[in-house]
């Protein structure tokens, strides 16, 4: 990319970068008790506490850490920084080394499965990787110097700034599978009601239907 090209496109970056920076797509792979598959942007809602998410690490974002600089964590929340990868992606472990050489905190989503490449096409309209976003920004394929640019442009420190207790927060799948729970049958009676019969139990068997042990057709 030339130095024209470059300089336009952080022009461009600017324009985005002020105006609200769209959080990372997360789409979620929800499978329903009776196994039927749905997607959506959302977490399932009512019985989510009891929902199992399959893929996935807990923790929020790096613009949450505590453990980040105030100056840098007001702006990884106002332009957070998420890089797409996949395994075996030579390009894709480069892109993360510069990220985390010049301590830059990010989120990493990884795309494998044919579910999470679709979800990256809907995100960046083709599946190219590695995909790196800032804020509403998007950069395709790795370019060291035009990621450096964009990073500067958003007011990213140039040099790590990140304490020595910072940990990088673990990749975590881009279509993370959520397990809904079954409905829990209705708890059987631990004893049956007065005049019920207990299950295996003939019906009245001194009845006028059974002759042989009541003779006199007695009722009771």
């Amino acid at each position: 990319m030339s130095a024209s090209r470059i300089a336009a496109a952080v022009i461009c970056v600017w324009a985005g970068l002020l105006s609200s920076a769209i959080q990372a797509q997360q789409v979620y792979r929800i499978v329903g008790p009776d196994g039927k598959v749905t997607f959506s942007d959302r977490a399932p809602d009512g019985s989510a506490e009891d929902s199992q998410v399959v893929g996935t690490a807990r923790g929020g974002s790096p613009a949450a850490t505590p453990q980040l600089p105030f100056a840098l964590r007001q702006i990884t929340s106002r332009y957070p920084v998420t890089l797409y990868t996949s395994n075996g992606c030579a390009p894709c472990a480069n892109a993360r080394v510069l990220l985390m050489q010049r301590g830059i905190p990010f989120t990493e989503r990884t795309v494998n499965t044919n579910d999470e490449i679709d979800a990256l096409k809907r995100l960046a309209s083709e599946a190219s990787l590695p995909l790196l976003t800032i804020g509403a920004q998007q950069l395709k394929g790795f370019q060291d110097a035009e990621w450096t640019q964009y990073l500067d442009a958003a007011g990213y420190p140039k040099q790590s700034q990140l304490p020595a207790s910072y940990r990088q927060p673990p990749a975590t799948p881009l279509v993370p599978v959520v397990v809904e729970p079954a409905t829990a049958p209705a708890p059987a009676d631990a004893e049956p009601q007065s005049g019920a019969r207990r299950p295996g139990t003939p019906r009245n068997p001194a009845s006028p239907t059974n002759p042989a042990t009541n003779p006199a057709g007695i009722i009771f």
